[in-house]
């Protein structure tokens, strides 16, 4: 997926750090912007020989670089353009989860030196809307949102700023699909918070687990229950979200997708605890993370931060404007290997395989973001009625 989307984004734009010597952590407790003043801390590691200031610079949200999902994805593409062009990078996280927090953790990346920052997230809109005017001589790339006023009044995508999203219902569909494909047949779904991408996430879940039980012949063969498509309300790993994963599993829940960060390896580790249980991992392969983990709906965030970077120091960054990426540009997907499906990994992929390019093609379209559209792709394919109201209420 990643030389695909490197291309298409060449186009459409026109984990550990390893050093030489010896390493240091520098925090700093202390951030004044042009209009706030607050706390915030930054962390890096860097040599003894290292840079003053550092050209790239990420901003870090609600999770940390190490959060084996959206942030730790973006990082590490930040990472590898860095790494292979000889530029100084560093990260930042803020103390808190706030605008003025995010903004001043803007504010300490300009003056530590950066002529780009990537922020990842929703969670920076409002903070990326003021910034952008604050220092237009420094370009923004922000994923999965667009600028806007916190009461979201105005919206503005300023010349020195590019909007990144993702077409979220396709990776879950691929996801829904792949785990029906595979055998299972009653489904999870956790979400972080029910903001545009994770409901995507979610919808597309939904939609591609009964494509693939009317691709089989029976529709209505799998089971979905609304009680068990929730969103916890945070990204962060909890004992109550692993909880209710143990109670979902307990109920006869076979997999879990969990689209919530780091939230996810609250499910994981209660699928650990059982047996013949799975979980579908998000952002990018989290495979690693557990072996419960059959698959992962994946998100080129690093791929994106890679493409953007790279059109920046080539003097080819187009900003003012917001680019969707899904298939056709190689921006969702699933990874490579379906070993993990055991004995219907090969049916899986041949199926992933043929189902990929029709979506690509717009030849099967997945929901997006509204129920509306998830109740009328539902019902074309025959599921009874009852199911679709309630899925679709739990949902919203």
């Amino acid at each position: 997926m990643k030389k695909v989307l490197a291309l298409v984004l060449f186009a459409a734009l026109a984990f550990a750090f390893v050093g030489c010597g010896t390493t240091t952590t520098t925090t700093v407790t202390t951030a004044t912007t042009a209009t706030t003043a607050t706390t915030a801390t930054t962390t890096t590691t860097t040599t003894t020989t290292g840079p003053s200031t550092y050209q790239i610079a990420m901003v870090t949200d609600s999770g940390g670089i190490d959060d084996k999902s959206f942030n730790q994805g973006t990082w590490e593409g930040i990472i590898e353009y860095a790494e292979a062009n000889d530029k100084s990078y560093k990260y930042y996280k803020p103390v808190e989860v706030s605008d003025a927090a995010y903004l001043a953790a803007i504010g300490l990346a300009v003056e530590g030196g950066a002529e780009i920052v990537v922020t990842p997230g929703f969670l920076f809109e409002s903070a990326i809307y003021e910034a952008q005017t604050l220092y237009p001589e420094v370009n923004f790339v922000l994923i999965d949102g667009t600028p806007h006023t916190p009461d979201y009044s105005t919206f503005l995508t300023a010349s020195n700023t590019l909007c990144i999203l993702f077409d979220e219902q396709e990776a879950g569909f691929f996801a829904g699909y792949a785990a029906v494909i595979g055998g299972m047949d009653d489904l999870g779904f956790f979400g972080g918070m029910a903001v545009p991408a994770v409901v995507r996430f979610g919808i597309g879940y939904v939609a591609g687990a009964y494509y693939a039980a009317e691709e089989l012949g029976d529709v209505n063969g799998i089971t979905f229950d609304a009680t068990h498509y929730y969103y916890l309300g945070s990204f962060a790993p909890s004992n109550d979200a692993k909880t209710m994963a143990t109670t979902w599993f307990n109920a006869g829940v076979d997999v879990i997708f969990s689209a919530a960060g780091g939230a996810g390896s609250s499910a994981m580790a209660a699928a650990e605890e059982l047996t013949d249980k799975y979980t579908i991992g998000v952002d990018m392969d989290q495979s690693e993370e557990s072996l419960t983990v059959i698959t992962s709906a994946l998100k080129g965030v690093g791929e994106a931060a890679i493409a953007a970077l790279t059109d920046f120091y080539n003097d080819e960054f187009v900003g003012g404007r917001t680019i969707s990426l899904g298939a056709a540009e190689g921006g969702v997907g699933l990874p490579a290997d379906f070993s993990r499906f055991g004995t219907s990994a090969a049916a899986v992929e041949a199926a992933y395989e043929a189902l990929f390019p029709l979506v690509v093609a717009g030849t099967v379209v997945a929901p997006t973001n509204d129920t509306a559209s998830l109740a009328a792709f539902l019902t074309a394919l025959g599921v009874e009625a009852a199911q679709v109201i309630a899925i679709c209420d739990a949902a919203e």
